[in-house]
């Protein structure tokens, strides 16, 4: 469990995403991109409180050369406060632990506003720093200097509310049915939208891709080098009411390539994926009627 969460901006464009950075970026549409999962300490997010700590980090600020012209917007902030707040409530934070020292924008963080002197101070100048960083310092051109007394205010009101808690409705599951992967037939079960799911295990066995769970994280790690994640706008989310595991590439910090669900088939607990987005992250040649999954490209 991670100690703090700090909130970020990037200093970029609304529809910027990129791992390496932060643990999940929120994007203009309000979005948020798992980018690495929350256990992984990333190197380089907080100036010497990168270990033990996650990143969240909205897309914005990137106007040249005034950056309030692609300001943080309402929606991807609210975003962020209910990523905070379901991640706080995943490490077993009330509303009482939704401090400052605990949950702190890059702003105060930079200025050693916790208390602690882990370095010298590279925050605003408004708080006696160098101006380097003044992350979520504000939420909008001229407003007040209290931005993370307002997210914080939020991520309580957002606990307060059940945010991360499971849904009481749960996506559905009809029938199941076959299709054809490298030639030979794989059965998926379809979901009420008509969508295909298939236990990843069986995808990942299917196309040879070494790989190994990791139950402390509820987490598959796979081992191979030929895979980009696309981050993908419709990923799987915490609302289809089931519990959820990452698929991740096997290295330090490596990225998460899709989320999917954990569900029981016959009493034994699986982690089931959409097939298409299996198939559209590692590289794999689809068609459709019928719904025929061939060779990876180049693999």
């Amino acid at each position: 469990m991670a100690s703090t969460i700090y909130l970020h901006w990037t200093a970029t464009h609304d529809g910027w995403i990129r791992p390496g950075h932060y643990h999940s970026i929120v994007t203009g549409d309000g979005q948020v991109h798992r980018l690495h999962a929350y256990d992984v300490d990333l190197p380089a997010h907080t100036w010497r409180r990168n270990t033990d700590s996650v990143a969240l980090a909205v897309a914005c600020m990137g106007g040249m050369p005034d950056p309030w012209t692609q300001a943080p917007s309402p929606l991807q902030l609210s975003s962020l406060c209910q990523e905070a707040a379901s991640l706080a409530r995943h490490f077993g934070w009330g509303a009482e632990a939704i401090t400052l020292q605990r949950v702190m924008t890059h702003a105060e963080a930079a200025a050693n506003r916790d208390g602690r002197t882990l370095h010298d101070n590279y925050g605003p100048v408004s708080w006696g720093g160098t101006g380097e960083r003044w992350d979520l310092l504000q939420l909008h051109r001229d407003g007040p200097l209290d931005g993370g007394d307002r997210l914080r205010e939020q991520i309580r009101h957002h606990l307060a509310m059940g945010v991360g808690r499971e849904p009481s409705e749960r996506l559905q599951f009809r029938g199941f049915t076959e299709i054809q992967v490298r030639g030979k037939r794989l059965k998926v079960q379809l979901d009420e939208h008509g969508r295909s799911w298939a236990p990843a295990t069986h995808l990942l066995d299917r196309y040879l891709i070494p790989y190994r769970w990791d139950e402390a994280s509820q987490r598959i790690l796979v081992q191979t080098v030929d895979v980009v994640p696309t981050f993908r706008e419709d990923g799987v989310q915490r609302s289809l009411g089931w519990p959820i595991f990452e698929l991740s590439i096997q290295s330090g910090a490596g990225p998460v390539l899709l989320v999917g669900i954990l569900r029981s088939e016959m009493g034994v607990a699986k982690a089931w994926c959409r097939v298409l987005e299996f198939a559209e992250e590692f590289g794999i040649s689809v068609q459709f009627h019928p719904f025929v999954l061939g060779e990876r490209r180049g693999g």
